[in-house]
């Protein structure tokens, strides 16, 4: 197999940085990937996957700089209050070109660049739990000495685990309350439907698997068919029927404000967070 990326790091390998890992094992693009964590029962999460070296900082306490001088890319995936101390650890060990790239919310590219210098790209991440299973929508947003192929570069690295938007950094933000945040707006709707089945008296697990399986259909569906979201919605809608009635009763509901205020509130809070309140 022809590898298309290059010996990448990720330092701090929690369930973004693991889902990272497990996307580059299973597309084979990368010649080496090496993860650290600071515990052995976090590194063992890892082990077994193809192209991957699971390290545990108490094992190797360099294991870090170790991984940060040996990759081409080095993925930041530790909590957003650890980054400084972190990039202070591993910034003489970086080669000049090597591409640093932030998993963590909150943190401005001016933070990783007054550290890590200007010798080193500097790109942010904001990706999604589905990365877990391939699906994950990845927003990044280039740093000031980043270049037009170092973004493709790392577009490559998380179209293994799923889709790719290129934002600029103040999109950010706006980017995490609709594709960050949105999976438990899905969830949430997922609740909703499940209660309303086991209101018409439907068993527990009967009103899940209805519930579950009608958003996973949909979605297949949405995604196979190629069509608009409003077409597929007008083809299951026939006139005077139960769903005209059904989405009547919702659109009365004004889900378009909801959404709306919704995702203003976090953003809002996301403001809030990047000025530690």
């Amino acid at each position: 197999m022809t590898h298309h990326l290059p010996p990448v790091a990720i330092l701090g390998a929690g369930s973004m940085g693991g889902a990272i890992a497990q996307g580059l094992a299973r597309s084979g693009q990368a010649v080496s990937v090496t993860v650290t964590n600071r515990t052995a029962a976090k590194a063992r999460e890892l082990d077994g996957l193809d192209t991957v070296t699971s390290v545990a900082l108490a094992d190797v306490p360099s294991a870090n700089t170790d991984a940060a001088a040996s990759a081409d890319i080095v993925l930041v995936g530790v909590k957003p209050a650890m980054v400084p101390d972190l990039l202070r650890e591993i910034a003489e060990s970086l080669r000049p070109g090597t591409i640093v790239v932030s998993l963590a919310a909150g943190v401005t590219i001016e933070t990783f660049e007054t550290i890590v210098g200007p010798d080193v790209p500097v790109i942010r991440s904001m990706p999604n739990t589905p990365a877990v299973v391939g699906k994950a929508v990845t927003g990044l947003a280039a740093g000031s000495s980043a270049s037009p192929e170092n973004v493709a570069l790392v577009r490559r690295l998380f179209e293994t685990c799923g889709v790719v938007i290129e934002v600029p950094e103040g999109q950010i933000d706006a980017l995490s309350t609709i594709s960050g945040s949105g999976p438990a707006y899905v969830f949430l709707l997922v609740e909703a439907l499940t209660e309303a089945a086991r209101g018409k008296g439907f068993e527990e697990a009967d009103a899940r698997l209805m519930a579950e399986q009608t958003f996973i259909g949909a979605t297949a569906l949405l995604a196979a068919s190629g069509e608009e979201p409003a077409e597929l919605r007008r083809r299951v809608t026939s006139p005077k029927g139960t769903t005209e009635r059904a989405i009547g009763v919702l659109q009365t509901g004004n889900l378009d404000g909801l959404f709306s205020q919704a995702t203003d509130a976090a953003l809002s809070r996301a403001r809030e967070l990047a000025t530690g309140v």
